[in-house]
């Protein structure tokens, strides 16, 4: 369940592999993101640069065969077709921004 305010789960949902919430903008897209503990999204890639930001939980990011722990205020990177996996073992919330410009 998501713990966003209402005004963010009013957004539209968005339509992957997570339950997010999607603000549009120029430029790039704004997700409002909740992962179930056991969420485990594997190795893929996209076209946007996305950065993101922890509000509870925590990310396990894998990326050049390293793996990083990113908690609660935590900011993460990951460049335009850098291949990457990603692991929730707790309930976790973050606000990722998917750069397509």
């Amino acid at each position: 369940m998501s713990k966003f305010p209402d005004l963010i789960r009013s957004l539209p949902n968005f339509e992957g592999p997570f339950d997010a919430h999607r603000l549009e903008a120029d430029g790039c897209e704004v997700l409002f993101a909740s992962y179930p503990a056991g969420t485990m999204i594997g190795t893929h890639t996209h076209p946007t640069r996305n950065v993101g930001v922890i509000t509870e939980g925590e990310l396990i990011l894998t990326k050049g065969g390293e793996e990083t722990r990113y908690g609660p205020g935590d900011w993460y990177h990951v460049d335009a077709n850098e291949e990457h996996a990603a692991q929730f073992d707790i309930y976790t919330s973050e606000i990722e921004f998917w750069f397509t410009a």
